[in-house]
């Protein structure tokens, strides 16, 4: 048994040596941006897959719901048990493709509902399902080539489900491959495949229906026709754009912060190299601070020698290669710099500020790699207060009603 207070311990631990903070106001502020841009009869999915996409999934999930989010979607059935275990009762749709009659249990038994994506999995789903009525998503596929049966085949697909004993349709939807494009050609033949495919199975798009919906962040963001009854976003939530020319859509907050303290700070001579392989060298007196984060807690080894950290609100540049718990940066412009104090990876500090972006650019990928390549080691560490927008909540409620 541990003689000292384990509970202040620990949480005096979380910010010894490194951790990312959430800010639930911003996550908040960033469903409210979202929710003014579709109408009260369409519903907000927050996708928090991937743990939220590395932010946390059951603390963002409890957020978003609060701020009017009214559906979830995960990748997974372990991330639907995860979300039901913490005692949230929102429906859920899981993205990802299942098949084998555990699966089908599990989603039974937790009340996740999920994506069919060929009549053979439709056929495994009503011999497997026990209760009288599953509610099921159809996926088309209407130029992704990803999950789902083609558009053409739409109509076999859906008489097919409603053929089958214990199924019920509960939405049909699709998935946009390049939403964020400047030329709309794809993203229009998608929706005009997807709405030709609901029409030859009989659906009036207006008229009453299971859900339809196919706008994903992007989608949401460029196109009100592409909102259905609902939207599916992801990066909107968590405070990114994605593409730089939909960031003057909308006012979005980065909901992620990561963050790190000095550990040490030495001063070295010029022609001293730096860190493994000696790919910094010196070439003056340096001061140098090395930061308790590495490659084994999600900050790309590729970024060595690229890029900056926020130290007292100044950049500094970091150098040598990045090892698995720590990196150094030159802080030769900060005086009497002193173990403890904070460093900031991504985020703001003063009047400066890192984006996931920033590292996505420099490594020629995508914000959403970064935001999800933060590692467990790091504890998530909830700040600001959420936002319980109740009235514009009950407005659109309302609305919902009296259409």
């Amino acid at each position: 048994m541990l003689s000292w207070d384990q509970s202040s311990s620990i949480a005096l631990m979380q910010r010894e040596r490194a951790w990312v903070e959430i800010d639930l106001a911003a996550l908040s502020h960033n469903v409210q941006q979202i929710l003014s841009l579709i109408s009260a009869k369409t519903e907000l999915m927050a996708v928090v897959k991937a743990d939220a996409y590395g932010h946390g999934a059951v603390t963002v999930a409890q957020t978003v719901l609060q701020a009017g989010a009214t559906w979830l979607g995960v990748a997974t059935i372990p991330e639907g048990i995860e979300l039901r275990e913490a005692g949230i009762e929102a429906p859920i749709l899981v993205l990802g493709a299942t098949h084998t009659a555990e699966q089908i249990r599990a989603i039974e038994h937790w009340q996740l509902q999920p994506t069919l994506c060929t009549p053979k999995q439709a056929l495994v789903f009503s011999e497997s399902v026990r209760q009288s009525v599953l509610p099921i998503h159809l996926k088309l596929d209407t130029g992704m080539s990803r999950l789902g049966t083609s558009w053409e085949n739409a109509v076999e697909f859906v008489q097919l489900v409603k053929s089958l004993p214990n199924l019920s349709i509960e939405s049909i939807y699709s998935h946009l491959a390049t939403a964020e494009d400047l030329d709309p050609t794809i993203r229009q033949q998608q929706q005009h495949r997807y709405e030709s495919g609901l029409r030859a199975c009989g659906y009036n798009l207006s008229g009453k229906h299971p859900r339809f919906h196919l706008a994903n962040s992007a989608g949401t963001i460029v196109d009100p026709s592409l909102h259905y009854d609902m939207v599916r976003t992801g990066l909107l939530l968590y405070g990114l754009y994605p593409a730089e020319h939909l960031r003057s859509r909308l006012d979005l907050r980065p909901v992620m912060q990561v963050k790190a303290r000095v550990t040490q700070v030495k001063t070295i001579q010029a022609g001293t190299g730096v860190s493994y392989g000696y790919r910094f060298i010196a070439d003056r007196e340096t001061q140098i601070a090395v930061i308790g984060i590495g490659y084994a807690d999600g900050v790309p080894r590729n970024l060595s020698n690229k890029m900056t950290a926020l130290v007292r609100g100044q950049h500094a540049k970091q150098i040598g290669s990045i090892t698995m718990d720590q990196l150094m940066l030159d802080v030769s412009h900060i005086p009497a710099l002193q173990e403890g104090e904070v460093v900031t990876l991504l985020g703001q500090d003063g009047n400066e500020k890192i984006l996931a972006d920033d590292w996505a650019n420099l490594l020629g990928t995508i914000s959403w790699e970064i935001l999800c390549g933060f590692k467990h080691r790091l504890p998530r560490v909830a700040v600001g207060k959420p936002l319980v927008r109740r009235e514009m909540i009950e407005r659109r409620s309302s609305q919902s009603r009296g259409s």
